[in-house]
């Protein structure tokens, strides 16, 4: 895998992945033009385990019609200020969903498949819930 990121302007700037797709990412939080680098940490956790989750479901003929993950983390107080806490709540909706299968396919992207959860996992503290929404 290979990136590029580019200064612009400030505390602005872009990221190119190697697939070519692009983000804007900004070290000023009042006044900045995209997330910060440990906001797009978080991003990249919530969206591999939701691509995770979704596509364990789908696999399993789970009939899913939404998914949203909602991160909340914790930070060191002192620089380095690493997460030191992260909590991902999935967000399910569908027609009649199993729970338990909801519950492994968490399971399994927490343990098994998420790479950005599980290399987190070796500085912070990561916890999973999910809930079926109507």
């Amino acid at each position: 895998m290979e990136a590029r990121v580019k200064w612009l302007e400030n505390l602005t700037f872009t990221g190119t992945s190697g697939s070519g797709h692009g983000v804007v990412m900004d070290g000023d939080r009042e006044n900045g033009f995209g997330a910060s680098p440990m906001e797009m940490l978080l991003l990249g956790i919530a969206g591999c385990s939701s691509i995770d989750v979704v596509h364990i479901l789908k696999k399993g003929r789970e009939n899913v019609l939404d998914v949203q993950t909602d991160v909340k983390a914790e930070r060191a107080e002192t620089d380095p200020k690493v997460f030191t806490k992260i909590h991902l709540h999935f967000k399910v909706k569908g027609d009649n969903l199993n729970e338990a299968k909801i519950g492994r396919a968490v399971e399994l992207s927490a343990e098994k498949y998420c790479s950005a959860s599980i290399m987190l996992s070796k500085a912070a503290e990561i916890t999973h819930s999910w809930e079926i929404m109507e």
